[in-house]
Formats: structure tokens, C-alpha cells, sequence
């Protein structure tokens, strides 16, 4: 039987979440946003404050230790910029508690559902509008009134009532305007779009302009119609008004096990008498396991959605149940998922690397993630006796599928040695950068400047075509210049034709740029240009266009 603590509010302690080293965090009151969990049997879990990040999460009570108790022996747990500054942050709390209070705000047991809020307000307007209803029930109120009034006798009594009637008269629509606005303020402010949407809906002049306010995001100066200036309604907006619809996504075709690329044709390669495993079939995996097979090299593959191992099964892949499974039946594992915390599924989830016996075995991680991430995953794979190579990769689908990618390698020298045959197969070029976060530094610093660099190319051809000139010759001058890529020709000619089929997920650059953001963050280095690149293509994403190419930021562009 295990033996709980019993922490209270406000102890002090180190919590620990699966994936991340020990951080310092405080016993506190569960905020109203902060959801319930599914708690497993006999084991309590208690809100924790997290120092540094200033976020709230459910942490069992087997992962959560005294702070003080435990002090010297966890400082040396992780050496981040972040972790550094939650420390020094909870030792700030602990000689002057009074100074965070106002970080715990939110934690009051009493605080107010904002949708119960906004109802309240929505329901006052709706009383005031009946009020002025039952008040103006006839098609000339004001001039009944007036003579009413005129049948009076005059009095300096009845003179002040009628003076204060007409104050209340003409204040009326000034409340209703105010009730109208603070329930406007109240839905941004709970970031609802739909409930914005319905208090404007009755002054909304059309069904197209409904639609655009749907579309426009919460803090959109178009939800203030009263802001707008008699000259501004005279522009002609027609080009505003038709926005697209979201299309659907050019269907990806299926690989094509049959061929061999010519960048592989002309290699003499020399398959290793390692077996290789690899988890995750998707946009790139596919082309990279492809040309493993192509190259002669033995391949176990898994993948979520099971059916898409069918095709590498008939070119000679053998099929595993699990990640674990994987493990125990190859030498070398590569991971090519869509995002970290996937990544992080994988390694420490139900049926994942960590539950297979890891000694002697090599784990190559090629998912987009972050320094943090690809520590955490090496350390924990180190410490169940296996070896650990972060290798990010620089290419597109095509790319993948030629087998002409970049491959920027990091973490055991020995194991990126014994993946050289892997490495020669699927790509023209791989780099050794040392330490393991290196890798993953380089390769944010180039999606960042390729984000960016799309983001430009994107809103130079809005320009273009808002200036009436044809975006088809904007290219063909363009690649006559020393700006001519491979990438922005690319790009460019699937934004005229405006189909965007997937090379690269413009959902995966936004998680790009977020994740260059938050190291550039953790080092206090100023990212102007693409933190404001990454609003576009968030916004690009919010329209639906999350799964298409990442060349669809030019929908957010345009319109």
C-alpha cells in the first residue's frame, strides 16, 4: 500500500509530469478553467501552481515531493533558462509571499463562470429592449407623449416631471447601446467567437457581412460597427465580402512502392546488416521508408492508423502492434511524428519505447521539436541503457520521396555512424552538429527563416494582385533574380494556382515557428519579424487551412 503525503494548499514542492524533469511548483486551489481528470484508483492528485511557467496542471501525489526536502538533490535536475527561472522565482515567494499574490487570482473558489456572466448580460439587454418595447408601443410614441403633456396644466411641479421624462427618454437608447457593448467586451474577453457573433448578428446589414464577422478573429476592430467613420462606409468592400470558404485538401496521392528515384539510382549504396525500425507513416515517412526498402536496408515500420503499413508490408517491411514492439525487434529505431508531444506519446505512453528493454538499442528521433524535448527524451532513453541520435531533417515531401533531404544529426558520434547507409539513402548530405540539442536548434533557426521567408512571398503576391499586376509575371521576373529559389518558385506557383497541395503541413511551420519562439524566449533574443509571421499563419490555421501546404498563409495574405 502505497503511503501518501497529504500535502495541503500551499505547501511547497517539486511535481514532476511525465516527459519533464522535476519543477518547482506550489499546492494551490484548482482555478475555474482548469479541468477535472480522470483519477486513477487510490492514487490522490493535487493542483499544482508551476514557478516560471505560471500554468496549473494535475500532478499525482507519486510525482510531487517536498520542495526544501528535496532541494539540493533536484537543482541539478535540468539546466534550462526556464528551469533557472522558476527557481529563483519560488525563492523570491518564499521570502515575500505577498508580492505573487495577485498570480493566484484565479484560483477563488467563487469566481463567476464568464458564460453565466455573459448571459446575464445578454438577458439585461433583452429586458431593456422590451422595456422600451412596451414603452414605444405605438408607431409615434414622442408625440403622444408630447400631447399629453400639453393637456396638463403647467405647474412648476409638472414642468420638472416632464423635464426628467425627457432626460429618461433620451438616455434609453444610450443603455441600450451600453448593455449591446459590454456583452460584445464580455464574449471577447471569454475569446467566444459564436457569442460575439450572436449580439452582432441584429445589426448586421447582411448575410455576407454576418459571414465576414464569423470569419474575422475576436479582437477584430470589424466586431465595433459603431467605429466605423461615415467616409470608411463609403469605400467599396466587395473584395472583402467574398471571402473564400475554406477548401477541401488536394487529396495526398498514394506513395508509389514501384519506382526508384533517380537520386538513389545513382548511389552505390551498401545496405547495413542492422535492422532498422522506424514509427510514423506519414508525409515524409513515407518517402524515407521507402527509400530504406529501395536501398536494400531491413525495415520494421508502425503507424497509428494501421492500413498504411499495408503497401510497405507487400515491399518487404515487416509490421509491428506497438512502439515497444518496434524496439524489441530492431537495432535501430527512427521516429517521425508530427509534433512533440506526439513525439513524446511514443516514448513514454501506454505501449511506448520506454516499456521495451532499451540496452544496447539506438533510438533516432526525426520529429520537428524542441531543444527541451529532445533532451528529455535522451535522457530517459540513456537511463534505460539505450543510445540516443536527434536527426532533423530539411526537405519537403518530394524531397522525402527523391531522397534528397538534409539530415542535421546530433547526440552519440557511434550511432550516427552506424545510420550513415540509412543516411546516404534518403538524403544528399547529413551533418554531426555534438551535443544533443544542437540539432534541433539548427533546425528551428531554418524553419524560422523559411517560415518567414514564405509568409513574404505570400503577401508580395497579395500586393501584386491588389495592384493589378499578374502574379505569374511577378515570378518569372523573380526567378531572374538573385532572390530565385527553389522553394519561393515552388510556393509561388501553387499560390496562383491556388490548390495547395501538402508538401509541408502549414499546421507543422506554425508549430515551427512557435517552437523557435519559445527558445528564442528562454535566451531573451527579440523575434519581431517572425513572431508576427506566426500570428499569419495562426490565422491561416483558425480558417481551416491547418492541413494543407504551408504555401495556404497566402489565404490570410489575400484576404
Amino acid at each position: 500500500m502505497t503511503d501518501f503525503k497529504g500535502y495541503a494548499v500551499n505547501d511547497l514542492v517539486w511535481a514532476k509530469m511525465k516527459g519533464f524533469s522535476p519543477w518547482p511548483g506550489r499546492i494551490s486551489e484548482p482555478p475555474a478553467e482548469l479541468r477535472r481528470i480522470a483519477v486513477k484508483k487510490n492514487i490522490p492528485v493535487r493542483c499544482i501552481f508551476f514557478f516560471g511557467s505560471n500554468n496549473y496542471a494535475w500532478i499525482e501525489e507519486t510525482q510531487i515531493k517536498p520542495y526544501q526536502e528535496f532541494k539540493e538533490k533536484l537543482l541539478s535536475s535540468c539546466k534550462s533558462a526556464g528551469f533557472k527561472e522558476a527557481v529563483q522565482q519560488i525563492e523570491e515567494y518564499i521570502s515575500n509571499p505577498e508580492k505573487f499574490q495577485s498570480l493566484f487570482v484565479s484560483e477563488q473558489a467563487n469566481r463567476p463562470d464568464p458564460d453565466v456572466e455573459f448571459n446575464k448580460l445578454r438577458e439585461a439587454a433583452n429586458s431593456e429592449s422590451a422595456d422600451e418595447a412596451s414603452v414605444n408601443n405605438t408607431s409615434t410614441p414622442a408625440a403622444l407623449e408630447a400631447e399629453a403633456e400639453e393637456q396638463q396644466p403647467t405647474t412648476p411641479i409638472t414642468a420638472k416631471k416632464s423635464a426628467a421624462k425627457k432626460k429618461v427618454r433620451a438616455s434609453l437608447p444610450i443603455k441600450l447601446n451600453a448593455v449591446k457593448a459590454a456583452s460584445t467586451t464580455k464574449a471577447r474577453s471569454i475569446g467566444n467567437k459564436a457569442k460575439a457573433a450572436i449580439e452582432i448578428e441584429a445589426t448586421s446589414p447582411s448575410p455576407k457581412r454576418k459571414r465576414k464577422l464569423l470569419l474575422e478573429p475576436v479582437d477584430s476592430p470589424a466586431l465595433n460597427l459603431d467605429t466605423f467613420s461615415p467616409v470608411r462606409r463609403n469605400v467599396p468592400v466587395s473584395h472583402l465580402l467574398n471571402r473564400p470558404v475554406t477548401v477541401a485538401r488536394p487529396a495526398t496521392p498514394e506513395i508509389d512502392m514501384s519506382s526508384v528515384s533517380n537520386a538513389l539510382q545513382s548511389r552505390n549504396i551498401q545496405a547495413s546488416n542492422l535492422k532498422f525500425g522506424f514509427l510514423g507513416l506519414g508525409i515524409m515517412g513515407c518517402g524515407i521508408v521507402k527509400n530504406l526498402l529501395n536501398s536494400g536496408h531491413s525495415v520494421v515500420v508502425w503507424n497509428r492508423t494501421a492500413t498504411k503499413c499495408r503497401k510497405f508490408q507487400e515491399a518487404g517491411a515487416e509490421v509491428a502492434d506497438t512502439p515497444s514492439d518496434v524496439i524489441e525487434m530492431t537495432d535501430v529505431t527512427f521516429s517521425c511524428v508530427s509534433d512533440p508531444q506526439v513525439a513524446k506519446d511514443l516514448v513514454f505512453g501506454n505501449c511506448g519505447v520506454m516499456s521495451a528493454n532499451l540496452v544496447g538499442k539506438g533510438y533516432v528521433e526525426m520529429t520537428g521539436v524542441d531543444p527541451e524535448t529532445s533532451q528529455d527524451i535522451a535522457e530517459q532513453i540513456i537511463s534505460k541503457g539505450g543510445r540516443y541520435l536527434e536527426a532533423q531533417i530539411q526537405g519537403s515531401k518530394n524531397q522525402a520521396e527523391e531522397g534528397t533531404l538534409i539530415i542535421l544529426a546530433a547526440g552519440e558520434r557511434l550511432l550516427f555512424e552506424e545510420c550513415q547507409t540509412c543516411f546516404e539513402a534518403i538524403s544528399r548530405n547529413s551533418f554531426y552538429l555534438g551535443d544533443v540539442g544542437n540539432a534541433t536548434k539548427m533546425n528551428l533557426v531554418l524553419q524560422m527563416i523559411s517560415g518567414v521567408t514564405l509568409a513574404g512571398i505570400a503577401e508580395g503576391l497579395a500586393l501584386a494582385d491588389r495592384a493589378g499586376l499578374q502574379q505569374k509575371d511577378v515570378l518569372e521576373v523573380l526567378e531572374l533574380t538573385s532572390m530565385s529559389s527553389e522553394m519561393l518558385l515552388q510556393k509561388g506557383n501553387a499560390i496562383i494556382k491556388g490548390e495547395f497541395p501538402t508538401h509541408q503541413p502549414l499546421k507543422h511551420m506554425q508549430k515551427d515557428l512557435k517552437l523557435a519562439l519559445g527558445m528564442a524566449d528562454g535566451l531573451e533574443q527579440s523575434l519581431p519579424i517572425t513572431a508576427a509571421s506566426n500570428e499569419v499563419y495562426k490565422h491561416a490555421k483558425r480558417l481551416g487551412y491547418g492541413s494543407h501546404d504551408a504555401s495556404a498563409v497566402y489565404v490570410r495574405a489575400r484576404f
